[in-house]
């Protein structure tokens, strides 16, 4: 057994790897011990990612191509965190120098004046380079914060309104059409989600949508249109909010008509665990993807405490993934000095900051606690059942594809904890260390 341990101390952190041999269980063991039941197996799991916003890929643009060439390695390389999975935005976020469409003009219904030229600048070339160092496509999720102005009751981007019901059917083609262009430049597009946020009037792009407003757009519009177009492939997902309601959101959108037509639900950590959220409407919805599509430490909430923040990323991950969660999404996966850029001025933390003055960048230790997961979780693998003698100890376990079993801990206290780890049949000693994160790889 191969154990990772990354500790922070005098905020310093240092990651060690050591080797242990399983020995045959002869001996009596009660007391310390983590069972892990290989043949029990939950859910089927897609993978990691983060955002590449327009955001991101402006601080990525700001560095050398040396720095460029480092930082794609450490998120998509095989000695880095191993993302195969992207979340992109259709037209302007927050997390973008401004606000911007496709079209802005009312007259164009042929879609003549439609371009990409905002995302060809940062988005695509930052997208293209994780592939080429990935060596295959990433599985690419796309998002629209608002649609463009004109069709919207505020007549603007930001401050929420909602979609107009006469654009509804020339919005579902106009995301076809963003998809389509996506795919025609080698960018695979996988995943929609229908709105980011719907229930949310933001001070940056928003839109409304009830969750009857979100089944009709998608039954009578967004999915015709995607038959209409042959993206049928395109995995549909719903929500991409806060956990608390999701559960009511998937009840009040999925029914006998759209359940064919909902592929999962998507989901962020802004209004706290609610791992039974997950747990719930995964239970009454079997078979749909439950990915979470953003969380990250906001300035507004939160201070620049970096074991804090990491384990507030590896808890949330944990918990996550213990009630059924099929994918997780980091928010931007870069960002600059201050926190952006941002057009509203909502800053955030992100796992690599980039100094675009000076040409460097800092790895946070929230990285490295992601990494924890998804550097040895493969896409393809099966959650299954352990058993843990303490609440001391967050723990979740996955059997690879390959038949490798991974187990992952996370220790907030200020002692260490050992463990006896029983599987098959054997046993093997070794000890969690204080404020650490821990991989075993079986």
């Amino acid at each position: 057994m191969k154990l990772i341990t990354t500790s922070y101390e005098n905020k310093q952190k240092s990651t060690v790897t050591e080797n242990f041999e399983f020995i045959n269980e002869e001996r009596p063991v009660e007391m310390q011990v983590v069972n892990i039941y290989p043949e029990v197996e939950y859910q089927t799991y897609l993978g990691f990612g983060g955002a590449i916003t327009e955001a991101s890929g402006y601080a990525y643009s700001k560095l050398s191509k040396e720095n460029q060439r480092k930082i794609v390695e450490l998120y998509y390389g095989e000695e880095g965190n191993r993302y195969n999975m992207a979340r992109g935005h259709i037209d302007s976020c927050d997390f973008s120098l401004g606000n911007y469409s496709a079209i802005t003009d009312p007259s164009d219904t042929a879609m003549e004046t439609f371009t990409l030229e905002r995302d060809e600048q940062y988005i695509i070339p930052l997208m293209k380079a994780a592939i080429e160092k990935r060596g295959e496509p990433l599985d690419l999720l796309l998002s629209p914060w608002s649609p463009p102005a004109f069709m919207k009751t505020n007549g603007e981007k930001n401050h929420g309104g909602k979609l107009k019901p006469e654009y509804r059917e020339f919005w579902a083609e106009y995301i076809c059409r963003y998809i389509k262009e996506y795919n025609n430049k080698g960018l695979k597009v996988s995943r929609l989600t229908v709105q980011n946020e719907p229930a949310a009037v933001q001070s940056w792009d928003s839109c409304i949508y009830s969750a009857q407003e979100e089944k009709e757009f998608v039954r009578d519009f967004l999915y015709p249109a995607f038959v209409k177009n042959g993206l049928t492939d395109v995995k549909i997902n719903i929500w991409d909010h806060n956990k608390e309601i999701m559960y009511e959101r998937a009840k009040g959108s999925i029914d006998q008509d759209t359940d064919k037509m909902i592929d999962g639900i998507a989901f962020h950590w802004y209004t706290g665990d609610h791992f039974e959220a997950i747990e719930l409407t995964q239970k009454a919805f079997p078979g749909k993807e439950l990915i979470f599509t953003e969380g990250c430490v906001e300035y507004s909430r939160f201070g620049a405490d970096q074991l804090h923040n990491a384990q507030m990323y590896a808890h949330d991950i944990m918990g996550n993934l213990n009630a059924g969660m099929t994918g997780f999404l980091d928010w931007n996966i870069l960002l600059d000095e201050k926190g952006g850029p941002n057009h509203v001025n909502n800053f955030c933390d992100a796992p690599i900051m980039i100094d675009t003055v000076n040409d460097t960048f800092e790895v946070k230790l929230s990285f490295d606690y992601i990494g924890h997961f998804s550097r040895y979780i493969n896409k393809g693998a099966k959650r299954i059942a352990l058993t843990k003698y303490t609440d001391k100890l967050e723990m979740t376990a996955f059997k690879n594809p390959d038949g490798s079993i991974v187990l992952v801990a996370l220790n907030c206290k200020e002692q260490n904890i050992p463990v006896t780890l029983r599987i098959n049949g054997k046993l093997v000693d070794f000890v969690v260390a204080k404020q650490s994160m821990v991989t075993a790889v079986i």
